[in-house]
């Protein structure tokens, strides 16, 4: 099996086999998502403190919080796909 990460920013890289949504922080279900994450201890902040323009949910109930919107990940994720 080929792992191929996607750049999320600051160095930061997530194998893009294990994503199944990117999604924008920005609506009430989504923030108390996060919320519950990081009381589980599910969530992993890679904003480098930034604030939060994109969750990635992941296979196994985790999610990353990145500083990149959700429209440029999934446009790195698609190009990634083609080669």
């Amino acid at each position: 099996m080929n792992n191929q990460f996607i750049n999320i920013g600051f160095g930061n890289l997530v194998n893009r086999d294990k994503i199944i949504a990117i999604v924008s922080p920005e609506g009430a279900p989504v923030r108390r998502l996060i919320q519950q994450g990081k009381e589980q201890q599910r969530v992993v902040d890679a904003t480098a403190g930034r604030r939060t323009k994109a969750v990635i949910i992941c296979e196994g109930d985790r999610m990353i919080l990145s500083a990149l919107g959700a429209d440029t990940i999934g446009k790195r994720t698609a190009e990634e796909q083609k080669e």
